[in-house]
């Protein structure tokens, strides 16, 4: 993947010289639901779309699928085609958290959607607003495309592939959580069996930037058969997103992540690092 990184001044000038580029303003919170769309409608990249974590860029939640489940491939072409994207598009993604909430949760899944060309805005919303360009509290509604997404369900991991233990995990919740020291959300503490914590938040700087090539070479193991989970499939796409930045190949999203695992009380459960 080219380009997976933009950074400000390269979006501003797309912005300028009229090209075709979409923009999703994936800005969210965990613990409330409409904090993203009030924090789009008070200001954003001009022309940005809302992505909504919790209702367009996820299913209901369920028990088997998760507190963040994908929606189905209906629902999610459905709004493909509202936000007006197109593969002839350039698409531009930023949250105000590095990507982990939930700007590499949309890359990703415009990537399983098979759009070419999406990109995450590197410092996101802090970026843009440091670099003094321009924003705006009112977007017109996009005229909606006739897209058809072709979708590679390829990169989706099942509990029943994560079950067999054959995978390397990765786990990108915050180090408390994969210890089992503190769990504010799911029915249970600690992690998957194996898996390994490279929390979220730690691919990025104080700036929200990602780490230099060499730092998250370091940081990530390289395997064909890695998988990627969270608490509920939104921050373990920053990792995907950081292989992608890395040139390798994608480790596959276990969507339903630790809040699925962790709902059956009889699936084995891990403590400490």
């Amino acid at each position: 993947m080219k380009d997976v990184l933009i950074d400000a001044e390269t979006l501003g000038d797309w912005l300028a010289k009229g090209r075709d580029v979409v923009v999703l303003d994936a800005r969210a919170r965990l613990q409330d639901a409409d904090a993203g769309r009030s924090l789009w409608r008070e200001s954003h990249v001009p022309g940005a779309r809302h992505a909504d974590m919790d209702r367009e860029l996820s299913a209901t939640p369920s028990a088997e699928g998760g507190r963040h489940p994908l929606p189905s491939h209906e629902q999610f072409g459905a709004q493909l085609r509202a936000w007006g994207i197109t593969p002839q598009c350039d698409v531009v993604v930023y949250d105000d958290m590095g990507g982990a909430l939930a700007a590499a949760r949309a890359w990703w899944m415009l990537v399983w959607a098979g759009h070419p060309s999406v990109h995450v805005l590197d410092g996101g919303w802090q970026a843009w607003r440091n670099g003094d360009y321009p924003i705006e509290s009112v977007s017109p509604d996009p005229s909606p495309s006739d897209w058809q997404p072709t979708f590679n369900d390829d990169l989706i991991a099942t509990i029943e592939d994560v079950a067999r233990g054959d995978a390397v995990l990765m786990d990108a919740r915050p180090g408390e959580r994969f210890r089992g020291e503190n769990e504010p959300i799911d029915p249970a503490a600690g992690h998957i069996p194996g898996a390994r914590s490279i929390p979220a938040a730690s691919l990025v700087d104080s700036r929200a930037r990602f780490l230099s090539p060499a730092e998250l070479a370091k940081a990530l193991p390289q395997d064909d058969n890695a998988i990627s989970y969270c608490g509920s499939g939104i921050s373990a796409c920053q990792l995907i997103l950081a292989c992608a930045v890395l040139g390798r190949p994608l480790p596959r999203l276990f969507p339903g992540s630790w809040s699925a695992w962790s709902s059956d009380s009889s699936r084995p459960v891990a403590t400490g690092a």
